[in-house]
Protein backbone atom coordinates (compact mmCIF):
# COMPACT_ATOMS: atom_id res chain seq x y z
CA UNK A 1 0.00 0.00 0.00
CA UNK A 2 2.99 2.47 1.11
CA UNK A 3 4.21 1.39 -2.82
CA UNK A 4 1.22 2.37 -4.39
CA UNK A 5 0.09 5.58 -2.83
CA UNK A 6 3.75 6.85 -2.86
CA UNK A 7 3.79 7.44 0.67
CA UNK A 8 7.05 7.85 2.34
CA UNK A 9 6.86 6.37 5.90
CA UNK A 10 9.38 7.71 8.71
CA UNK A 11 11.10 5.36 11.08
CA UNK A 12 13.33 6.31 14.02
CA UNK A 13 16.68 7.06 13.22
CA UNK A 14 17.58 6.25 17.16
CA UNK A 15 16.93 3.47 19.72
CA UNK A 16 14.89 4.48 22.66
CA UNK A 17 15.12 8.67 24.08
CA UNK A 18 19.20 8.11 24.21
CA UNK A 19 22.36 7.73 21.90
CA UNK A 20 24.26 6.31 25.49
CA UNK A 21 21.64 4.56 27.46
CA UNK A 22 20.33 1.64 25.76
CA UNK A 23 16.79 1.53 25.09
CA UNK A 24 16.29 -1.94 27.28
CA UNK A 25 17.87 -0.22 30.29
CA UNK A 26 15.82 2.78 30.28
CA UNK A 27 12.55 3.29 31.89
CA UNK A 28 9.66 1.62 29.43
CA UNK A 29 6.31 2.99 29.11
CA UNK A 30 3.46 1.41 30.33
CA UNK A 31 6.13 -0.97 32.64
CA UNK A 32 6.66 2.61 34.95
CA UNK A 33 5.19 3.20 38.37
CA UNK A 34 2.35 4.63 39.73
CA UNK A 35 4.34 7.91 40.19
CA UNK A 36 5.93 8.01 36.81
CA UNK A 37 2.74 7.33 35.33
CA UNK A 38 1.37 10.15 36.83
CA UNK A 39 4.11 12.30 35.89
CA UNK A 40 3.85 11.18 32.17
CA UNK A 41 0.26 11.85 32.00
CA UNK A 42 0.69 15.42 33.31
CA UNK A 43 3.85 16.16 30.85
CA UNK A 44 1.49 14.65 27.86
CA UNK A 45 -1.25 16.96 29.40
CA UNK A 46 1.31 19.93 29.51
CA UNK A 47 3.27 19.43 26.12
CA UNK A 48 1.01 17.77 24.04
CA UNK A 49 3.68 14.91 24.12
CA UNK A 50 5.96 12.75 25.95
CA UNK A 51 9.57 14.03 25.38
CA UNK A 52 12.58 12.45 25.48
CA UNK A 53 14.42 14.44 28.19
CA UNK A 54 11.50 13.14 30.00
CA UNK A 55 11.71 9.83 29.78
CA UNK A 56 15.86 9.79 30.90
CA UNK A 57 14.83 12.55 33.56
CA UNK A 58 11.98 9.85 35.37
CA UNK A 59 15.06 7.71 36.39
CA UNK A 60 14.68 10.21 39.55
CA UNK A 61 11.35 11.24 39.86
CA UNK A 62 11.24 13.01 42.21
CA UNK A 63 13.97 15.98 40.24
CA UNK A 64 11.23 15.64 37.22
CA UNK A 65 8.13 16.63 39.12
CA UNK A 66 10.27 19.37 40.54
CA UNK A 67 11.78 20.14 37.31
CA UNK A 68 8.34 19.79 35.03
CA UNK A 69 6.72 22.51 37.77
CA UNK A 70 8.85 25.18 37.51
CA UNK A 71 9.40 24.96 33.53
CA UNK A 72 5.58 25.10 33.23
CA UNK A 73 5.48 27.99 35.73
CA UNK A 74 8.53 29.66 33.33
CA UNK A 75 6.68 29.02 30.42
CA UNK A 76 2.96 28.73 30.81
CA UNK A 77 1.45 30.63 34.01
CA UNK A 78 1.53 34.51 34.89
CA UNK A 79 4.62 36.40 34.38
CA UNK A 80 6.36 39.48 33.41
CA UNK A 81 6.85 38.29 29.66
CA UNK A 82 4.29 37.55 26.96
CA UNK A 83 4.17 33.60 25.89
CA UNK A 84 6.26 34.15 22.60
CA UNK A 85 8.97 35.83 24.34
CA UNK A 86 9.41 33.21 26.76
CA UNK A 87 9.66 30.80 23.79
CA UNK A 88 11.96 32.99 21.77
CA UNK A 89 14.36 33.39 24.80
CA UNK A 90 14.48 29.73 25.17
CA UNK A 91 15.41 29.20 21.09
CA UNK A 92 18.38 32.27 22.52
CA UNK A 93 19.94 30.45 25.41
CA UNK A 94 19.83 26.89 23.90
CA UNK A 95 20.99 28.13 20.07
CA UNK A 96 24.36 29.50 22.33
CA UNK A 97 25.42 25.57 22.58
CA UNK A 98 24.51 24.68 19.20
CA UNK A 99 21.39 22.48 21.07
CA UNK A 100 19.12 22.00 18.06
CA UNK A 101 16.53 19.71 19.43
CA UNK A 102 15.58 22.62 22.10
CA UNK A 103 15.47 25.33 19.56
CA UNK A 104 13.54 22.88 17.21
CA UNK A 105 11.02 22.01 19.87
CA UNK A 106 11.09 25.94 21.01
CA UNK A 107 10.73 27.58 17.49
CA UNK A 108 7.43 25.10 17.28
CA UNK A 109 6.19 26.02 20.33
CA UNK A 110 6.84 29.89 19.77
CA UNK A 111 4.81 29.53 16.68
CA UNK A 112 1.72 27.90 18.51
CA UNK A 113 1.39 30.52 20.27
CA UNK A 114 1.32 33.06 17.71
CA UNK A 115 5.13 34.21 17.26
CA UNK A 116 5.93 36.18 14.11
CA UNK A 117 7.43 33.39 12.01
CA UNK A 118 9.92 36.02 10.65
CA UNK A 119 11.45 36.49 14.21
CA UNK A 120 12.65 33.14 13.08
CA UNK A 121 14.51 34.18 10.10
CA UNK A 122 17.72 35.71 13.13
CA UNK A 123 17.84 37.26 15.51
CA UNK A 124 18.17 40.79 13.53
CA UNK A 125 14.93 40.50 12.77
CA UNK A 126 13.22 40.72 16.21
CA UNK A 127 12.57 43.57 17.87
CA UNK A 128 15.48 45.55 19.18
CA UNK A 129 14.77 44.80 23.28
CA UNK A 130 15.53 40.98 22.51
CA UNK A 131 18.28 41.70 20.33
CA UNK A 132 19.72 43.61 23.36
CA UNK A 133 19.42 40.59 25.65
CA UNK A 134 21.82 39.17 23.47
CA UNK A 135 25.03 40.51 25.22
CA UNK A 136 23.92 39.30 28.24
CA UNK A 137 22.89 35.35 27.12
CA UNK A 138 26.66 35.03 25.35
CA UNK A 139 27.90 36.02 28.84
CA UNK A 140 25.83 33.69 31.14
CA UNK A 141 26.19 31.02 28.78
CA UNK A 142 30.14 30.77 28.35
CA UNK A 143 31.68 33.44 30.75
CA UNK A 144 29.46 34.63 33.50
CA UNK A 145 32.35 35.78 35.76
CA UNK A 146 32.32 39.27 33.42
CA UNK A 147 28.33 40.29 33.92
CA UNK A 148 28.75 43.79 35.60
CA UNK A 149 26.18 46.32 36.95
CA UNK A 150 26.84 48.07 33.48
CA UNK A 151 25.29 45.27 31.91
CA UNK A 152 22.11 45.13 33.66
CA UNK A 153 21.89 49.08 33.60
CA UNK A 154 22.53 49.13 30.16
CA UNK A 155 19.32 46.37 29.56
CA UNK A 156 17.40 49.03 31.93
CA UNK A 157 17.50 51.99 31.09
CA UNK A 158 17.35 52.03 26.99
CA UNK A 159 14.47 53.92 26.57
CA UNK A 160 11.59 52.91 24.57
CA UNK A 161 13.56 49.00 24.55
CA UNK A 162 14.48 49.21 28.14
CA UNK A 163 13.26 46.09 30.36
CA UNK A 164 11.56 46.33 33.75
CA UNK A 165 13.54 44.43 36.71
CA UNK A 166 10.67 42.08 36.87
CA UNK A 167 11.14 40.86 33.12
CA UNK A 168 14.89 41.04 33.79
CA UNK A 169 14.34 38.26 36.60
CA UNK A 170 11.75 36.47 34.14
CA UNK A 171 14.66 36.59 31.38
CA UNK A 172 17.56 35.57 33.30
CA UNK A 173 15.72 32.61 35.01
CA UNK A 174 14.57 31.56 31.71
CA UNK A 175 18.22 31.68 29.80
CA UNK A 176 19.93 30.14 32.63
CA UNK A 177 17.54 27.68 32.54
CA UNK A 178 17.77 26.27 28.96
CA UNK A 179 21.64 26.76 28.64
CA UNK A 180 21.56 23.84 31.81
CA UNK A 181 18.93 21.62 29.98
CA UNK A 182 21.16 22.10 27.30
CA UNK A 183 23.88 20.62 29.35
CA UNK A 184 21.36 17.77 30.22
CA UNK A 185 20.50 16.87 26.79
CA UNK A 186 24.06 16.83 25.41
CA UNK A 187 25.08 15.36 28.85
CA UNK A 188 22.70 12.26 28.56
CA UNK A 189 22.17 11.96 24.79
CA UNK A 190 19.25 12.73 24.42
CA UNK A 191 17.88 11.87 20.35
CA UNK A 192 15.76 14.01 18.62
CA UNK A 193 11.96 12.67 18.48
CA UNK A 194 10.76 10.99 15.65
CA UNK A 195 8.77 13.83 14.84
CA UNK A 196 11.99 16.25 14.82
CA UNK A 197 14.83 16.89 12.53
CA UNK A 198 17.16 14.23 12.72
CA UNK A 199 15.38 11.99 14.52
CA UNK A 200 13.93 9.87 11.34
CA UNK A 201 14.89 8.38 8.16
CA UNK A 202 12.70 7.57 4.73
CA UNK A 203 15.46 4.64 4.30
CA UNK A 204 14.03 0.97 4.90
CA UNK A 205 15.85 -1.19 7.48
CA UNK A 206 18.91 -3.09 5.67
CA UNK A 207 19.21 -6.85 7.17
CA UNK A 208 22.08 -5.78 10.02
CA UNK A 209 19.05 -2.46 10.89
CA UNK A 210 21.30 0.00 9.25
CA UNK A 211 23.43 0.92 6.07
CA UNK A 212 26.06 2.72 4.52
CA UNK A 213 23.97 5.69 3.77
CA UNK A 214 23.41 5.82 7.69
CA UNK A 215 26.94 5.79 8.46
CA UNK A 216 27.47 9.11 6.59
CA UNK A 217 24.46 11.04 8.68
CA UNK A 218 26.16 9.67 12.19
CA UNK A 219 24.60 6.91 12.70
CA UNK A 220 26.31 3.34 13.69
CA UNK A 221 23.89 0.90 14.70
CA UNK A 222 23.00 -0.44 17.19
CA UNK A 223 25.53 -2.78 18.64
CA UNK A 224 28.05 0.38 18.37
CA UNK A 225 25.77 3.27 19.67
CA UNK A 226 24.89 0.74 22.49
CA UNK A 227 27.85 -0.63 23.25
CA UNK A 228 28.42 0.56 26.76
CA UNK A 229 31.50 -0.49 29.65
CA UNK A 230 28.24 0.10 31.95
CA UNK A 231 26.50 -3.05 30.62
CA UNK A 232 29.51 -4.97 29.68
CA UNK A 233 30.92 -7.72 31.93
CA UNK A 234 32.78 -5.87 34.80
CA UNK A 235 36.75 -5.84 34.27
CA UNK A 236 38.52 -6.15 37.89
CA UNK A 237 39.84 -2.58 37.07
CA UNK A 238 36.25 -0.73 36.88
CA UNK A 239 34.82 -2.84 39.83
CA UNK A 240 38.40 -1.38 41.93
CA UNK A 241 37.39 1.56 40.81
CA UNK A 242 34.13 1.91 43.00
CA UNK A 243 35.71 -0.29 45.76
CA UNK A 244 38.72 2.55 45.39
CA UNK A 245 36.37 5.80 45.53
CA UNK A 246 34.58 4.05 48.53
CA UNK A 247 37.52 3.94 49.95
CA UNK A 248 38.88 7.46 49.40
CA UNK A 249 35.56 8.71 50.86
CA UNK A 250 36.05 6.59 53.98
CA UNK A 251 39.57 8.20 54.24
CA UNK A 252 39.03 11.53 54.00
CA UNK A 253 35.78 11.33 56.21
CA UNK A 254 38.32 9.76 59.07
CA UNK A 255 41.20 12.78 58.20
CA UNK A 256 38.31 14.81 58.93
CA UNK A 257 37.22 13.57 62.23
CA UNK A 258 40.66 14.28 62.98
CA UNK A 259 42.22 17.29 61.94
CA UNK A 260 40.72 20.37 59.92
CA UNK A 261 42.94 22.79 57.82
CA UNK A 262 43.18 26.11 58.18
CA UNK A 263 41.92 28.55 56.91
CA UNK A 264 44.73 29.90 54.59
CA UNK A 265 45.27 26.13 53.38
CA UNK A 266 41.72 26.16 52.58
CA UNK A 267 42.00 29.18 50.41
CA UNK A 268 45.15 27.94 48.75
CA UNK A 269 43.85 24.61 48.05
CA UNK A 270 40.78 26.34 45.93
CA UNK A 271 43.05 28.39 43.88
CA UNK A 272 45.05 25.33 43.06
CA UNK A 273 42.08 23.44 42.07
CA UNK A 274 40.84 26.61 40.07
CA UNK A 275 43.74 26.84 38.02
CA UNK A 276 44.13 23.44 37.63
CA UNK A 277 40.82 23.24 36.35
CA UNK A 278 41.90 25.52 33.57
CA UNK A 279 43.81 22.34 32.22
CA UNK A 280 41.32 19.58 32.19
CA UNK A 281 40.75 19.31 28.57
CA UNK A 282 39.36 16.42 26.36
CA UNK A 283 41.63 15.29 23.26
CA UNK A 284 38.41 15.98 21.25
CA UNK A 285 38.32 19.17 22.12
CA UNK A 286 38.34 20.97 19.24
CA UNK A 287 36.40 24.35 17.84
CA UNK A 288 33.40 23.59 15.48
CA UNK A 289 31.52 26.20 13.44
CA UNK A 290 27.23 26.28 14.56
CA UNK A 291 25.12 25.64 11.51
CA UNK A 292 23.49 28.19 10.12
CA UNK A 293 20.05 27.06 11.08
CA UNK A 294 21.01 27.74 14.91
CA UNK A 295 23.30 30.47 14.84
CA UNK A 296 20.72 32.90 13.18
CA UNK A 297 19.40 33.27 16.56
CA UNK A 298 22.34 34.68 18.52
CA UNK A 299 25.20 36.83 17.49
CA UNK A 300 28.93 36.76 18.08
CA UNK A 301 28.98 33.14 16.90
CA UNK A 302 32.86 33.32 17.68
CA UNK A 303 31.97 33.60 21.38
CA UNK A 304 32.65 30.69 23.72
CA UNK A 305 33.80 29.63 27.00
CA UNK A 306 37.28 30.76 28.35
CA UNK A 307 38.77 29.75 31.28
CA UNK A 308 38.76 33.02 32.76
CA UNK A 309 42.39 32.96 34.11
CA UNK A 310 44.28 32.37 30.62
CA UNK A 311 46.94 35.05 29.78
CA UNK A 312 47.28 36.64 32.83
CA UNK A 313 43.69 37.94 33.02
CA UNK A 314 42.21 37.34 36.73
CA UNK A 315 38.96 37.61 38.30
CA UNK A 316 38.03 38.21 41.51
CA UNK A 317 37.25 34.88 43.50
CA UNK A 318 33.51 34.78 43.92
CA UNK A 319 33.10 34.00 47.41
CA UNK A 320 29.39 32.44 48.75
CA UNK A 321 29.86 33.63 52.22
CA UNK A 322 29.67 37.22 50.77
CA UNK A 323 26.76 36.51 47.90
CA UNK A 324 24.72 33.38 48.26
CA UNK A 325 21.49 31.88 46.67
CA UNK A 326 20.07 30.86 50.13
CA UNK A 327 20.76 34.48 51.60
CA UNK A 328 20.63 36.52 48.51
CA UNK A 329 19.70 35.50 45.28
CA UNK A 330 16.51 33.40 46.46
CA UNK A 331 14.40 36.43 48.65
CA UNK A 332 15.58 39.08 45.15
CA UNK A 333 13.87 36.11 42.85
CA UNK A 334 11.03 36.11 44.96
CA UNK A 335 10.24 39.53 45.21
CA UNK A 336 10.28 40.20 41.51
CA UNK A 337 9.07 36.94 39.92
CA UNK A 338 7.11 35.52 42.48
CA UNK A 339 7.07 31.88 43.53
CA UNK A 340 9.85 31.45 40.73
CA UNK A 341 12.27 31.61 44.06
CA UNK A 342 10.50 29.29 45.61
CA UNK A 343 10.42 26.77 42.80
CA UNK A 344 14.21 26.92 42.36
CA UNK A 345 15.21 26.64 45.52
CA UNK A 346 13.36 23.31 45.87
CA UNK A 347 14.63 21.98 42.44
CA UNK A 348 18.29 23.14 43.68
CA UNK A 349 18.09 21.31 47.34
CA UNK A 350 16.35 17.94 45.12
CA UNK A 351 19.24 18.10 43.19
CA UNK A 352 21.70 18.56 45.65
CA UNK A 353 20.06 15.73 48.28
CA UNK A 354 18.65 13.25 46.14
CA UNK A 355 20.64 9.83 47.14
CA UNK A 356 19.14 6.41 47.58
CA UNK A 357 22.08 5.33 49.43
CA UNK A 358 23.64 3.06 46.56
CA UNK A 359 27.20 3.44 44.87
CA UNK A 360 26.98 0.49 42.07
CA UNK A 361 26.13 -2.74 43.83
CA UNK A 362 26.97 -1.47 47.05
CA UNK A 363 23.89 -0.46 49.80
CA UNK A 364 23.79 1.98 52.64
CA UNK A 365 26.54 4.14 51.48
CA UNK A 366 26.82 7.86 52.51
CA UNK A 367 27.39 9.54 48.60
CA UNK A 368 26.81 13.24 50.42
CA UNK A 369 30.39 13.50 50.29
CA UNK A 370 30.80 12.73 46.81
CA UNK A 371 27.61 14.76 45.88
CA UNK A 372 29.20 17.70 47.32
CA UNK A 373 32.94 17.34 45.88
CA UNK A 374 30.56 17.05 42.17
CA UNK A 375 29.15 20.47 42.98
CA UNK A 376 31.58 22.16 44.39
CA UNK A 377 34.24 21.47 41.88
CA UNK A 378 31.71 22.96 38.83
CA UNK A 379 31.88 26.27 40.80
CA UNK A 380 34.79 26.02 41.29
CA UNK A 381 35.75 26.28 37.56
CA UNK A 382 33.37 29.50 38.00
CA UNK A 383 35.49 30.65 40.25
CA UNK A 384 33.05 30.70 43.05
CA UNK A 385 34.51 29.31 46.47
CA UNK A 386 33.05 28.23 49.84
CA UNK A 387 35.52 29.50 52.82
CA UNK A 388 34.18 25.57 54.79
CA UNK A 389 34.80 23.24 52.08
CA UNK A 390 38.63 21.42 51.66
CA UNK A 391 39.12 22.01 47.99
CA UNK A 392 41.48 19.26 48.66
CA UNK A 393 38.81 16.58 48.91
CA UNK A 394 38.12 17.14 44.92
CA UNK A 395 40.69 15.43 43.50
CA UNK A 396 40.85 12.64 45.75
CA UNK A 397 36.97 11.79 44.90
CA UNK A 398 37.20 13.05 40.88
CA UNK A 399 39.64 11.10 38.40
CA UNK A 400 40.66 12.86 35.12
CA UNK A 401 37.93 11.63 32.86
CA UNK A 402 35.62 12.13 35.26
CA UNK A 403 36.51 16.19 34.86
CA UNK A 404 36.91 15.95 31.32
CA UNK A 405 33.09 15.23 31.53
CA UNK A 406 31.70 17.44 33.89
CA UNK A 407 33.74 20.39 32.55
CA UNK A 408 32.65 19.35 28.98
CA UNK A 409 28.88 19.03 29.46
CA UNK A 410 29.41 22.36 32.09
CA UNK A 411 30.50 24.72 29.74
CA UNK A 412 30.99 23.16 26.00
CA UNK A 413 28.12 20.72 25.90
CA UNK A 414 27.91 20.18 22.38
CA UNK A 415 31.31 19.23 22.38
CA UNK A 416 30.05 15.86 24.51
CA UNK A 417 30.65 12.45 23.30
CA UNK A 418 29.52 9.23 23.99
CA UNK A 419 33.48 7.63 24.83
CA UNK A 420 33.25 10.68 27.21
CA UNK A 421 30.40 9.61 29.10
CA UNK A 422 31.35 5.91 29.14
CA UNK A 423 34.79 6.93 30.23
CA UNK A 424 33.81 7.90 33.95
CA UNK A 425 32.14 5.44 36.33
CA UNK A 426 32.02 2.41 34.26
CA UNK A 427 30.60 0.36 36.78
CA UNK A 428 27.82 2.41 38.07
CA UNK A 429 24.13 2.41 36.70
CA UNK A 430 22.77 4.64 33.46
CA UNK A 431 20.16 6.30 36.55
CA UNK A 432 23.36 7.56 38.55
CA UNK A 433 24.61 8.78 35.80
CA UNK A 434 21.95 10.52 35.19
CA UNK A 435 22.15 11.24 38.74
CA UNK A 436 25.33 13.02 38.07
CA UNK A 437 24.26 15.31 35.07
CA UNK A 438 21.01 17.12 37.43
CA UNK A 439 23.67 18.06 39.71
CA UNK A 440 25.52 19.54 36.96
CA UNK A 441 22.53 21.54 35.27
CA UNK A 442 21.38 22.54 38.88
CA UNK A 443 25.07 23.49 39.99
CA UNK A 444 25.72 25.60 36.60
CA UNK A 445 22.03 27.23 36.69
CA UNK A 446 22.58 28.27 39.95
CA UNK A 447 26.14 29.54 39.46
CA UNK A 448 24.67 31.26 36.67
CA UNK A 449 22.72 33.03 38.68
CA UNK A 450 24.76 33.98 41.28
CA UNK A 451 26.99 35.63 38.74
CA UNK A 452 23.36 37.82 37.13
CA UNK A 453 21.86 38.53 40.40
CA UNK A 454 24.69 39.98 42.39
CA UNK A 455 24.98 42.06 39.35
CA UNK A 456 21.62 43.77 39.40
CA UNK A 457 21.86 43.97 43.37
CA UNK A 458 24.54 45.85 42.72
CA UNK A 459 22.93 47.96 40.07
CA UNK A 460 19.75 48.53 42.36
CA UNK A 461 21.75 49.71 45.59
Amino acid sequence: MQTELGIRIPRPLGHGPSRFIPEKETIQVGNEDTMMHTLFADTFATLGRLDNVTLVMVFHPQYLESFLKTQHYLLQMDGPLPLHYRHYIGIMAAARHQCSYLVNLHVNDFLHVGGDPKWLNGLENAPQKLQNLGELNKMLAHRPWLITKEHIEQLLKTEENSWSLAELIHAVVLLTHYHSLASFTFGCGISPEIDCEGGHTFRPPSVSNYCICDITNGYHGVDEIHASPTGSIPSTESVCEVEALMEKMKQLQECRDEEEASQEEMATRFEREKRESMFVCSSEDEESAPSRDVSRHFEDTSYGYKDFSRHGMHVPTFRVQDYSWEDHGYSLVNRLYPDVGQLLDEKFHIAYNLTYNTMATHKDVDTSMLRRAIWNYIHCMFGIRYDDYDYGEINQLLDRSFKVYIKTVVCTPEKTTKRMYDSFWRQFEHSEKVHVNLLLVEARMQAELLYALRAITRYMT
